[in-house]
């Protein structure tokens, strides 16, 4: 079970932390992922972290502004978020997967998401 938190409504500019808290099973043995979705949108790609979290991928529009971490003591994966744009209001949902990947079927655990919206 994934369980996220952390979304709200923050202005253009600003920041948010959302995180991921799982339960079980092995958190170590999943890599972890975050998506997104805007209304009317298809869910897209954010970021991916390994299961040692040694390795980290980005999507391009989020790159250099959002870094994904994760705390395998606490079976808890983050996504910070800076620099947030309106472009990025959308519902977050964490996801975990045996694979690392990109794709919205490559993950078969998903969150029940949560909405950051971000203002002009």
């Amino acid at each position: 079970q994934l369980q996220a938190s952390g979304g709200g409504l923050v202005q253009a500019g600003g920041s948010l932390r959302l995180s991921c808290a799982a339960s079980g099973r092995a958190f170590n043995s999943y890599n972890m992922g975050w998506f997104r979705q805007a209304p009317g949108q298809e869910r897209e790609f954010v970021s991916v972290i390994s299961r040692s979290g040694g390795s980290t991928s980005y999507a391009d529009s989020v790159k250099g502004r959002f870094t994904i971490s994760r705390d395998n003591a606490k079976n808890t994966v983050y996504l910070q978020m800076n620099s947030l744009k309106p472009e990025d209001t959308a519902v977050y949902f964490c996801t975990a997967s045996s694979t690392y990947s990109f794709r919205v079927s490559g993950y078969p655990y998903w969150g029940q998401g949560t909405q950051v919206t971000v203002s002009s």
